[in-house]
């Protein structure tokens, strides 16, 4: 089982940035796909970014251009660097495993406590 810890959340402005990670332990951290997921109040959780063990990547139409998915197998952590932030983005963010990008939805998997990122002026 892997145990997942996210980070980077916060306040910011529309039109800034932030940069959440997601520390893993307990398992084999380069043999697991990993995504990003978002809740907003009132909404079902959904898949924003995914990336593969090999470093693939896929986005949520909405984040394309915006976000981007990158992973250290090396520090067991992944990434999503989020720009030009929009109101919309704004969520409780969790980070998730599973076994590939195409089954993360309906994979079991591991979940996050998540990280609130909230984009306001």
């Amino acid at each position: 089982q892997v145990q997942l810890v996210e980070s980077g959340g916060g306040l910011v402005q529309p039109g800034g940035s932030l940069r959440l990670s997601c520390s893993a332990s307990g398992s084999i951290f380069s043999n697991k796909a990993m995504g990003w997921y978002r809740q907003a109040p009132g909404k079902r959780r959904e898949l924003v970014a995914a990336i593969s063990r090999g470093g693939s990547a896929d986005y949520k139409d909405s984040v394309k251009g915006r976000f981007t998915i990158s992973r250290d197998n090396a520090k067991n952590t992944v990434y999503l660097q989020m720009n030009s932030l929009k109101p919309e983005d704004t969520a409780v963010y969790y980070c998730k495993t599973g076994a590939t990008i195409a089954t993360m939805s309906v994979d079991s998997g591991s979940w996050g406590q998540g990280t609130q990122v909230t984009v306001s002026s």
